[in-house]
């Protein structure tokens, strides 16, 4: 199974840096669409990603329909908290798409009305205006994973001092 996090010009450094350890984790690509509101050599998005830059596939675009141009045949998904379809409700595909914006406006109106049918929201109180995006990535792509059986990851860890 192969998922792809595409993060549309996102602002906080240590949000990409939390996401490029996930993707590393997981196995997952990331997909990075300018302008990018940090350089990629910000400490502070090193910092939160640990050693783990040399673990994941990333790729830059100039701007999102570049990436969708690239990848037309391919499901893509808007992560969104105007979607209405629960993240957990829908089937992904292999190589999925799941496609977040930036922090402080989320995605584009234009392109969540283009693409209703697949908009997903992660379910929260009404009262709020959000999830932080390093959370809502990890949420949406350990249930693509949950889907397919955890396919290639190691389930059971192992204490160091003792057996279990």
């Amino acid at each position: 199974m192969s998922v792809n996090i595409v993060l549309v010009e996102p602002e906080i450094p240590q949000n990409t840096g939390n996401i490029v350890r996930t993707c590393a984790a997981t196995g997952a690509k990331l997909h990075l669409v300018k302008p990018l509101g940090f350089s990629v050599e910000d400490r502070y998005l090193k910092r939160a990603g640990l050693d783990y830059w040399n673990e994941v596939d990333i790729s830059y675009y100039e701007y999102f329909d570049e990436l969708r141009e690239k990848y037309k045949d391919k499901a893509f998904y808007y992560a969104t908290t105007k979607g209405v379809n629960v993240y957990s409700d829908i089937n992904y595909p292999d190589d999925a798409f799941i496609v977040f914006g930036k922090e402080t406006r989320g995605l584009p109106e234009e392109l969540l009305y283009k693409n209703k049918e697949f908009c997903i929201r992660i379910p929260m109180r009404d009262n709020l205006r959000s999830l932080n995006l390093s959370n809502s990535a990890a949420i949406v792509l350990y249930e693509i994973l949950r889907q397919n059986g955890f396919s290639g990851l190691k389930e059971q860890g192992a204490l160091t001092k003792f057996e279990w």
